[in-house]
């Protein structure tokens, strides 16, 4: 492929598509060179380096993934809505294992703060999931447990499931729509916590 028409944009596409192939971990400015048939340094005028294109396909993966989720959740509430949301979790990061690894990137604030991506993604994770959850009545502190609950049991599913890490010979999706039964239950009889106002 010629040098001519490389952009920004096409080269995190492009390299978007390989971590799916080969793995978040495994992606290089050097095999994404040899993806469009140039020498690494035709790459540098459009990505500062490794770090800088990792954190690119970081940020097109997260939008991705929460614009997949918001369009699955849009119109529901409670139980049907978190199905949704985890339904939607679950496809993209098994139709997208390197992509999905990468939304799992921890990107410095200071250098991506000003970013747009950042900014949208940043703010419709927190609409939509905070708005799911004020669903079943939480409020903070319990807001940020029940996130933090959800996602280590999302991303812990999904990790062991991506590796094959289930062996019983039960229905894997099965297990899943009951850990979803799981944590409705739990999220509609979340612990309050007591107040001290005396």
């Amino acid at each position: 492929m010629a040098r001519a028409g490389l952009t920004a944009d096409r080269i995190v596409a492009a390299a978007a598509d390989l971590a799916d192939e080969v793995g978040f971990a495994n992606v290089t400015v050097s095999a994404l060179a040899r993806h469009f048939g140039v020498k690494d340094a035709s790459l540098y005028s459009h990505v500062k380096n490794l770090q800088d294109l990792r954190a690119r396909i970081a940020l097109r993966a997260s939008g991705e993934m929460i614009d997949r989720i918001g369009t699955a959740v849009a119109g529901r509430a409670g139980k049907d809505a978190l199905v949704a949301f985890a339904g939607a979790y679950r496809e993209y990061a098994l139709e997208h294992p390197g992509r999905y690894m990468a939304t799992h990137t921890q990107l410095d604030p200071a250098l991506v703060a000003d970013i747009e991506a950042y900014r949208r993604t940043a703010e419709l994770t927190y609409s939509i999931t905070y708005g799911m959850l004020r669903a079943y009545g939480l409020s903070e502190p319990g807001l940020t447990d029940a996130v933090r609950l959800l996602r280590s049991t999302f991303h812990g599913y999904c990790a062991l499931e991506a590796i094959g890490g289930f062996g019983a010979p039960r229905d894997v999706r099965t297990s899943w729509d009951r850990a979803l039964d799981a944590l409705h239950i739990a999220l509609e009889n979340w612990p309050r916590e007591e107040r001290n106002d005396a």
